[in-house]
């Protein structure tokens, strides 16, 4: 079992920089690729980005980076000129995964969910 815990996120208005957080337990960190995914009110989940084991990343935002620290089992993602578009759950997944391909699907573990609301 692997446990995740978003913080990080907040009201804001269009154009700031926001950074997520997602501190992972209960598994080796370093044999779990990571994902960021985001879900608008009345709209499907979707993947935002993701990053391997060993730091290969996926990345679908350009205005979004994502990184992660193993030695504080860690995934974050940085969220740069937000705009009221980018209102949505943002949510944390975990695979166990040795591969050097960042996926975007097939998640095993997710978190609650940090709310990041972009003011126009």
């Amino acid at each position: 079992q692997v446990q995740l815990v978003e913080s990080g996120g907040g009201l804001v208005q269009a154009g700031v920089s926001l950074r997520l957080s997602c501190a992972a337990s209960g598994r080796t960190f370093n044999r779990l690729a990571m994902g960021w995914f985001r879900q608008a009110p009345g709209k499907e989940r979707e993947f935002v980005a993701s990053i391997s084991w060993n730091g290969y990343t996926n990345n679908v935002k350009g205005r979004f980076t994502i990184s992660r620290d193993n030695a504080k089992n860690t995934v974050y993602l940085q969220m740069d000129s937000l705009i009221p578009e980018d209102t949505a759950v943002y949510y944390c997944a975990a695979k166990p995964s040795w591969s050097d391909v960042a996926p975007r699907k097939g998640y095993d573990y997710w978190g609650q969910g940090t709310q990041v609301t972009v003011s126009s």
